[in-house]
């Protein structure tokens, strides 16, 4: 057998998939640790790969509670509430680093401010869109006059802007939240 290669019985895989868990673990360890990424905008680091994978497995995790309670309102899921820092990272993720990187923007005719507001963490974000045109994203210290605002607490947002049910209020014109509609 050659390294990273599992064997063929299962008796021998489930050794070989502990060992290579905790191989992977060990290398991950540090987040400065140099590692690659598919991702062109993010550091290209253990860190990143973590935090990609945190947001990853939490929006997951809520489709599969949801699935499990058989329902998709938000109050569905009432035991899973993400902590108002982490929720925020995740808004964060979504619309300041995922966003920007979209190739599709052409297909978006839509054009105004929108204000993201994660009350609780004390966060907030302008996006400004444009016909045609990559989003404009920027953490921003105080609310302004938007076309558009998603606000809540941080776990209300984070399953909004994620396209998840969610009890964020969301006020003027619903449009712009499309360009925001999570990969």
């Amino acid at each position: 057998m050659t390294r990273g290669q599992a064997p063929e019985e299962w008796t021998e895989l489930l050794g070989w998939w502990d060992e290579q868990a905790a191989g992977m673990l060990a290398e991950l360890a540090d987040p400065a640790t140099p590692a690659w990424l598919p991702w062109t905008r993010y550091p290209r680091t253990a860190g990143s790969w973590a935090r990609r994978q945190a947001h990853e497995a939490a929006i997951h995790r809520l489709d599969a509670e949801h699935a499990l309670a058989g329902a998709d309102g938000p109050s569905a899921v009432p035991s899973l509430v993400f902590e108002p820092e982490f929720a925020a990272d995740g808004i964060d993720e979504l619309i300041a680093w995922m966003l920007p990187t979209r190739a599709k923007w052409d297909q978006f005719a839509v054009s105004g401010s929108l204000l993201v507001h994660a009350a609780d963490a004390g966060r907030m974000w302008r996006v400004v869109l444009r016909p045609e045109q990559p989003a404009s994203i920027e953490p921003v210290t105080s609310a302004f006059e938007a076309d558009a605002t998603v606000a809540g607490t941080a776990d209300a947002v984070y399953r909004r802007v994620w396209g998840r049910p969610s009890h964020a209020s969301v006020t003027g014109d619903v449009r712009l939240l499309e360009p925001l509609a999570a990969p």
